[in-house]
């Protein structure tokens, strides 16, 4: 468990910080190697972590929330990915969905599904890319077509986190002409009739899983619409900002790990009657990549406290998503290396690797979140793709 004080943690987020990853660290961490081997969460965790509060606790106690900043939602993400990155998904797309619910949903409609998130008894998905288009997340073609007092959607969703694990999703469906504004967002139900779902064999991130979900005339009640027609590719860019900051933290805390472990292993391994730390081929590179990591950290905790104050911070939202999925992933190679042939083997390091990975390609990559921030800096005029 690694936890610095700096400006954006007072006494009480450090406090947060020790409980979350004394929890991490006891009951989660024991059991990395072998949830990634049978690509299977442990839902008993899960629970244990919605009893403790540790689910989207930014949102309302009317909901099952706690009422805590996106602060201190970050302060949690980071200590329980500290200990499996997968599991810290159920972090990420709580906060996510959550807040998508929370601020777009009939309450009536969306209430019991966020009580149920909260208290880790299921795990909602954010279904948004296509076969066809991933960056380009406003050109869909899952159709959504009102039929009476129902939605009937017809298509494919595709590289969906926890596909086949999820109790709902939220959708995003085109129910107009062509572009963003012709999107539209729906709470479905993954047990209603006519959705299947697939698994895909991925590289990492094996117990949360990605896949498809398949809709063949899938009738969805109109009031689980989320927000206005054509409003839903504005309600998910909104939360991406916010989700962006978690997943910077998500896997620097994977990368601080790693660099916590090679630091000590450095000091014990020993080469030419020295340990491996004399040399400063590795430590200077240990101390760069450390200093990185800790920078993109505080980064993304800049981009959480100004999300609390309802400041602008699309740009540094951007930076730690394309930032920090390409740091965690040099640093934790470079710390394999170190471990020479204890690292190359299938084990703790390795499987980091695998995890961190796929973030450079979800979620936005790099290229569009470059793009984002050269926007916010001279305009979409200046920057128009």
């Amino acid at each position: 468990m690694h936890v610095v004080a700096n400006a954006f943690l007072d006494e009480d987020l450090l406090a947060l910080a020790e409980m979350s990853g004394r929890f991490a660290a006891d009951r989660i961490a024991p059991g990395f190697a072998e949830r990634d081997r049978t690509r299977t969460l442990d839902r008993d965790l899960m629970r244990e972590m919605g009893a403790l509060g540790l689910i989207a606790p930014e949102l309302p106690e009317s909901v099952g929330g706690q009422g805590a900043t996106r602060t201190a939602a970050g302060v949690i993400h980071e200590q329980i990915a500290a200990a499996d990155l997968s599991m810290s998904y159920i972090n990420l797309l709580g906060s996510l969905n959550a807040q998508i619910l929370l601020e777009h949903g009939d309450p009536a409609v969306v209430t019991p599904w966020l009580e149920q998130l909260t208290a880790g008894e299921i795990m909602l998905a954010l279904a948004l890319t296509e076969p066809r288009g991933g960056s380009d997340a406003a050109n869909l073609s899952l159709k959504a077509t009102l039929v009476g007092d129902h939605y009937v959607l017809d298509g494919e969703k595709t590289s969906i986190s926890a596909a086949d694990q999820s109790a709902a999703a939220v959708v995003f469906a085109r129910t107009g002409g062509a572009g963003a504004r012709g999107v539209t967002a729906f709470l479905v139900p993954l047990d209603l009739p006519g959705i299947t779902t697939s698994r895909f064999d991925c590289h990492g991130q094996r117990a949360i899983g990605r896949g498809s979900i398949f809709f063949d005339g899938v009738g969805v009640p109109a009031d689980h619409r989320l927000g206005g027609e054509g409003m839903g590719f504005v309600s998910v860019m909104q939360g991406f900002d916010f989700s962006r900051a978690l997943i910077g933290l998500q896997v620097l805390a994977v990368a601080r790990a790693a660099l916590d472990e090679t630091w000590q292993y450095v000091t014990q391994r020993e080469a030419f009657g020295q340990p491996l730390s004399a040399f400063q081929g590795v430590s200077h590179r240990l101390a760069e990549l450390d200093t990185q990591v800790e920078a993109a950290r505080l980064l993304c905790y800049q981009a959480l406290w100004a999300k609390d104050r309802d400041l602008p911070h699309t740009a540094e939202a951007a930076m730690v998503k394309w930032w920090g999925p390409r740091l965690a992933y040099d640093t934790i190679h470079e710390c394999l290396l170190m471990f020479g042939h204890a690292g190359y083997d299938r084990g703790i390091m390795e499987q980091r690797l695998r995890d961190v990975l796929g973030f450079q390609i979800g979620d936005g990559t790099a290229q569009i979140m470059k793009t984002i921030i050269a926007r916010t800096r001279v305009g979409r005029r200046n920057v128009p793709a």
